[in-house]
């Protein structure tokens, strides 16, 4: 593990001899030990033609690791595919390495250099390298840091490097491979975070997608852990750290192919393993990340990799654009936290506030699992009470001018039967206005509804569960717009079922600012009741729609129902009609 502070690398010792003159083209296989290589899988007869397949198929057969069996194949694969990774025009190759490592290095059999400062504070995998490999490891880490002076924090750098070595045929063609990667232009994906402000977005992600693929897993940590986001911010060290080499090896073939989506699916497949190897009685007074590690170290102990593969391809993502986009969403909130520069997660990750949290409704342990089950980057901000009814009164006018301008809200009720149940709603409230007084449907399919008490549970939009019903919208396609909810709230519950076939999806809204994830101007969806997500008028609210409604509350925010829904397939939250007793709306605080 490198300090906190920049590291020297002074090697004079027997063990640790860089000797440079004998570190190049000496054949593929010069920097491994093969006492600590795994012996090669057992695979079916590999094709002759498998390094001409279309690309469709290679991602197929390194899915089912038909390259694991042959180390020379997997060196000719691993060459051509980072020679196709679309990068930069002026991307440093093996020519300009040599130079560089001339100059840096010289003749000596024995040097000393200062490790980059973009390798503070993280860890350095050799997996079976041998000394030599680990001189080359060094080697190729300076001179990416004298190269690639942009690089100001990438944790994972060394691990991919010291994987690469294993194939290579010398330095200078890991060096231009992994610059390849590292300068890869592809939109909407990138295979290396080379920031903090990168990285720390790519935590948030995952723990986004935790939150909605892995719900049980992410209830147990949560309930077991007391900053679930810093056990989330792990998440490539388990597969570029943790993982055994035969594992990490197999992780690294689908990577090459499929870039940093296929990475999110093994760790929350890693996450679901876990899930069932643990329970809650047994993380008590546990150090669940601490836990978590030695369980991805052990991974052979649990499941093959084979398996482990098969279930993280069975877990269906959103596209490579939405993850972006979510991606995009979590690096700006970062920044206007002014959170850019390498810090401990743990100092500016905000939860809440166990001991000054006050609500009318919840206790400060409640708001704390509501507040695990949102967006990470809205959960940087502590919550902000906006409107209560026991403070406002029971006005819908008083409810839309104390909620409007904050995006997005918590919305809390308890009824008289003392059920608490309510919803996150992602989109600002002054959104109803846009489509003047036949306001229609809007949010986003982060929007989702909650039970509290007598149980706690919460409903996603039904997409979340099913990305592939969903697919992406041609940019011409125009929807029409929604109904008025006005006539649902003053229609019958008959009459709301019977009219269900004719809610149409709502016209979106387009703003200048960055484009919200999951908006649904992005999908194709199969049912057009299948993204009302929130509405208002001067009638009432309406949370949740198709074939009824999640939640709806009258005028004076007195009576409410609660029915299914399409859009959140959502069983009724409390008694199906109900008296509210106390409402409040929460915010976020980001001053």
């Amino acid at each position: 593990m490198f300090g906190s502070s920049p590291v020297t690398v002074v090697i004079t010792s027997e063990t640790d001899t860089w000797d440079i003159d004998a570190s190049s083209c000496l054949g593929c296989g010069q920097f491994v030990d093969w006492d600590r290589m795994p012996d090669p899988e057992q695979q079916a007869p590999i094709p002759r033609d498998i390094l001409s397949r279309p690309l469709k198929e290679l991602k197929k057969l390194a899915r089912e690791g038909a390259w694991a069996a042959s180390r020379p194949l997997r060196a000719q694969v691993y060459q051509q595919l980072l020679q196709q990774v679309s990068c930069r025009l002026v991307t440093p190759d093996a020519a300009v390495y040599r130079d560089v490592a001339s100059r840096l290095f010289g003749k000596l059999s024995v040097s000393s250099h200062p490790l980059p400062d973009f390798l503070e504070a993280c860890s350095m995998p050799t997996y079976c390298l041998n000394l030599e490999g680990v001189t080359a490891l060094k080697k190729i880490l300076i001179c990416v840091g004298h190269l690639f002076p942009d690089i100001t924090y990438s944790p994972t750098l060394p691990s991919l490097v010291a994987l690469l070595l294993h194939y290579s045929e010398d330095e200078a063609q890991c060096f231009e491979n992994i610059s390849r990667l590292i300068a890869s232009n592809a939109p909407h994906a990138s295979y290396i975070d080379q920031s903090f402000l990168a990285h720390q977005a790519s935590c948030m992600t995952f723990g986004d997608l935790a939150n909605k693929h892995c719900p049980a897993a992410h209830k147990l940590i949560a309930s077991s852990s007391e900053n679930i986001f810093e056990v989330y911010s792990e998440w490539l060290s388990w597969l570029f750290h943790d993982l055994p080499f035969a594992y990490a090896i197999r992780v690294f073939d689908v990577y090459l192919l499929e870039g940093q989506k296929v990475l999110y699916r093994i760790a929350l497949a890693l996450l679901k393993q876990y899930r069932l190897s643990v329970t809650s009685s047994e993380l008590e007074g546990t150090d669940i990340k601490a836990d978590l590690q030695a369980f991805v170290q052990n991974i052979a102990d649990h499941v093959t990799v084979d398996k482990l593969l098969e279930r993280a391809f069975g877990i269906r993502l959103f596209s490579r654009k939405e993850i972006w986009l979510l991606q995009m969403a979590n690096r700006k909130a970062l920044m206007e936290r002014g959170i850019t520069m390498v810090q401990s997660r743990q100092s500016f990750h905000l939860a809440v506030d166990m001991q000054n949290f006050s609500s009318s409704i919840v206790s400060a342990q409640e708001m704390r699992v509501v507040w695990s089950w949102i967006p990470e980057r809205f959960s940087l901000f502590p919550p902000l009470l906006l409107f209560s009814t026991s403070e406002d009164g029971c006005s819908l006018q008083r409810f839309y001018t104390c909620c409007e301008g904050y995006e997005p809200t918590v919305l809390l009720l308890k009824t008289t039967e003392g059920e608490v149940c309510g919803a996150f709603l992602s989109s600002d409230w002054s959104e109803r206005k846009k489509s003047g007084a036949t306001s229609g449907f809007f949010g986003t399919g982060e929007c989702f509804v909650f039970t509290v008490r007598p149980r706690t549970e919460r409903y996603e939009w039904v997409f979340i569960k099913k990305p592939e019903l969903a697919k992406a919208v041609p940019r011409s396609r125009q929807r029409s717009p929604s109904p008025s909810p006005a006539a649902l709230l003053s229609s019958s519950p008959e009459g709301r079922g019977s009219s269900s076939n004719h809610l149409t999806v709502p016209t979106p809204q387009r703003r200048g600012r960055l484009s919200p994830f999951l908006a649904i101007r992005h999908f194709l969806l199969p049912s057009k009741t299948a993204s009302m997500f929130m509405a208002g008028s001067r009638e009432g609210i309406i949370i949740g729609g198709g074939g009824g409604q999640a939640l709806s509350l009258d005028a004076n925010l007195l009576w409410g129902r609660t029915e299914h829904c399409e859009t959140f397939d959502n069983p009724p939250l409390c008694q199906e009609n109900f008296k509210v007793q106390l409402l409040e709306v929460w915010g976020f605080q980001n001053s």
